[in-house]
């Protein structure tokens, strides 16, 4: 029998020729990170246990990316903690605030192989699956370890099969697949599984798109997603790798706990209703839900593309009165390509609210935090009670394109609506 993509990273990072699901093993790490937030619980535990200097300067990134610039004391001194523990350490990669969100950054600036293995103080570190790498969410004392030994234990995840058929519709993006997926499956119906995607379909998702989709991959409990590296993979890491990629491919016979097919072709888009991201209809379901705030943004869908495709739905449109519309760059050189492409310049014209490359709304910690009783529809990855501000706030979820739309018409609408 066979093995997954998942499972040969796993062996090849454990010494072993081959690995099963439910296995426990122990990989080494090519990579690991933490932001703001959770970095200095990690420090802690580094400094707890006496540890002197971490595995490898080169391969430890720490981004500032969730609160800020600094929203109050408490913030500001953990950021000041981890920028004194780069500096003592000599981190090569140390991103201060303004540079952008981690899971955009890193692959940005070429962090991320295929083949790698990578632990990361936040759950949306799967991200990087779109890479070929296996990338999977720890805590911050895994973290920690990480930093300290290079290596990691897992238990070796089984596998569910997606692949997606057809031909996606205009508006489709990788949201609206993975927004379909969740809700086919739930929000646990991927525990502790990795999620491999492939098919036709996905010939027309961008690499921007693919990010998308292992990013919300944990949104259905999964321990990890991943596509294997391909040429839309490489043509993004051109010119960016610091290190060799390492490619893997699922055997013929490699065997799968489930295969699902999605007709692409027949999904709309997509709209996740409060409070969970599995509550997903097409967004010609819906009705008329009015909304207070739209944000455009995040690790999820703070790409160029996304801004592009908003921006050409808003171009010479306003911003629907008593709407607040946020547009949240990922990373600086996004913000900048925005900038020079005349996308911002759009967005404010519109009457959008430019912020920097910050997390910021997406967990609710400033830059847009909602009122009780209020309603956002965001292009984040979760909406769960409170995310975003008062526990009697609402939270929806959707693509750039509904986004932008909404935006307009004040309303949960697609662009065909305008």
């Amino acid at each position: 029998m066979g093995m997954t993509i998942t499972e040969k990273i796993l062996a090849a990072h454990s010494g072993k020729k081959k690995v099963e699901p439910g296995e426990i093993v122990e990989a080494r790490l090519d990579f690991v990170l933490a932001n703001d937030i959770t970095a200095p619980l990690a420090i802690e535990s580094f400094e707890e246990v006496g540890a002197r200097k971490v595995f490898d300067r080169d391969r430890v990134a720490l981004v500032l990316d969730h609160f800020v610039p600094a929203k109050d004391v408490k913030s500001a001194e953990q950021a000041k903690l981890i920028r004194e523990f780069a500096k003592k350490h000599r981190i090569k990669y140390f991103y201060e605030e303004g540079c952008g969100v981690e899971h955009a950054l890193l692959p940005q600036e070429g962090l991320i192989s295929p083949g790698d293995v990578v632990i990361g103080a936040d759950s949306h570190t799967c991200t990087y699956g779109a890479l070929g790498a296996f990338a999977t969410g720890v805590g911050s004392t895994d973290m920690a370890a990480g930093m300290i030994t290079g290596k990691s234990w897992f238990k070796v995840p089984k596998t569910i099969l997606v692949e997606f058929q057809g031909e996606p519709g205009k508006w489709i993006s990788g949201k609206d697949l993975i927004l379909d997926l969740i809700r086919r499956i739930g929000v646990d119906g991927a525990h502790y599984a990795a999620l491999e995607f492939r098919g036709p379909a996905l010939n027309k998702i961008s690499i921007y798109g693919r990010f998308t989709i292992c990013n919300m991959a944990i949104e259905a409990g999964a321990k990890n997603g991943i596509f294997e590296a391909d040429k839309t993979a490489m043509e993004f890491l051109k010119d960016r790798m610091v290190r060799p990629a390492k490619f893997f491919h699922s055997d013929p016979d490699a065997k799968y706990a489930k295969k699902m097919s999605i007709d692409t072709a027949k999904i709309e888009p997509q709209v996740a209703l409060p409070s969970l991201p599995e509550n997903s209809k097409p967004v010609s379901k819906l009705g008329n839900i009015r909304i207070d705030q739209v944000v455009l943004g995040s690790c999820t869908n703070g790409w160029i593309e996304d801004l592009r495709t908003a921006a050409g739905i808003i171009d010479g449109r306003k911003v629907h009165p008593g709407l607040r519309f946020i547009v949240l760059p990922a990373t600086r050189e996004i913000y900048l390509q925005a900038l020079h492409e005349g996308l911002l310049e759009k967005f404010s014209k519109a009457g959008a609210i430019i912020g920097p490359a910050t997390c910021g709304p997406c967990l609710g910690g400033h830059l847009g935090v909602l009122a009780e009783g209020e309603r956002a529809l965001a292009t984040t990855n979760r909406n769960f009670i409170g995310r975003m501000g008062s526990p009697k706030s609402e939270v929806y979820l959707c693509g750039p394109a509904v986004a932008a739309a909404s935006a307009v018409l004040g309303e949960i609408a697609s662009p065909e609506e305008l």
